[in-house]
């Protein structure tokens, strides 16, 4: 064989920090204290009703990367669908040097004492997303205590039903079949979604806690899901905690040192 032209391999682990703040165009006096990430069909109603409770918003460098101000906390607020895109955003910030990431959205929920409006905060999140594995040893990511209790309180406050437990972060709501829900169902796991081990791995990863806040849409035990009628009590709630996960979102941000 002749000879092979030498090859240099570069990957995303080895951009600098002074490159990552350049693409994002950020000093390094903008690097957020919070990172808020929301998984969402929906992006663009979504992205406007919580961004409209920052000052100061602009968005980044890089598409739909948006960062405000919440009092006299700097805050990163992204729409990320799926753990492929959560974790692009989770590893960026989390690398800079952000001190928590924030995970919400909605979830279907794998027990049948859960009803649409209730919230979970996953405290042990089983990885099944196809990248959460590799930012993690073993099957598992952990979501920070501290920040499970002050979640707890902060949605308490505002009269949710919060449940405290194992979830599991699968790749594709489509790809998902009734034998895994039995399965995860079996295992005792609350719930299920697409982000939340993923943008908490990788947090983890460079040393940032995070953790996660997301609320029961689809009712899988009874096989109700998402595009399935909702009756006007069960939407209310849902649409009311929806708005609660984002406000104790901000409270939290509050609390950061």
């Amino acid at each position: 064989m002749g000879d092979m032209m030498a090859v240099t391999f570069r990957s995303i682990f080895e951009v600098t920090r002074a490159e990552w703040l350049g693409g994002l165009g950020i000093p390094e006096e903008d690097i957020p204290d919070v990172v808020i990430l929301e998984g969402s069909w929906w992006r663009a109603e979504r992205q406007k009703a919580r961004l409209q409770h920052l000052t100061d918003v602009r968005e980044l460098g890089f598409p739909d990367i948006f960062w405000g101000r919440h009092g006299d906390k700097k805050v990163v607020f992204c729409m990320a669908y799926g753990a492929p895109r959560a974790v692009e955003i989770s590893q960026i910030f989390a690398q800079l040097g952000c001190k928590l990431v924030i995970q919400i959205g909605t979830c279907g929920g794998l027990q049948s004492h859960l009803a649409p409006g209730d919230i979970i905060v996953p405290d042990v999140i089983r990885c099944e997303d196809g990248v959460a594995e590799h930012y993690v040893d073993g099957t598992t990511i952990n979501a920070a205590p501290h920040w499970i209790a002050r979640a707890q309180s902060a949605l308490q406050t505002q009269g949710r039903a919060v449940h405290i437990g194992p979830h599991v972060t699968f790749s594709s709501l489509f790809a998902e079949s009734v034998e895994m829900y039995e399965a995860w169902h079996k295992d005792g796991l609350l719930s299920v979604e697409m982000e939340t081990a993923a943008t908490l791995a990788a947090a983890a990863k460079y040393g940032v806690p995070g953790v996660s806040m997301v609320v029961v849409w689809d009712e899988l035990t009874a096989g109700r899901r998402f595009m399935d009628p909702m009756t006007p009590e069960a939407l209310a709630e849902l649409e009311i905690s929806n708005e609660a996960v984002f406000a104790a979102a901000l409270t939290l941000t509050e609390e950061v040192t």
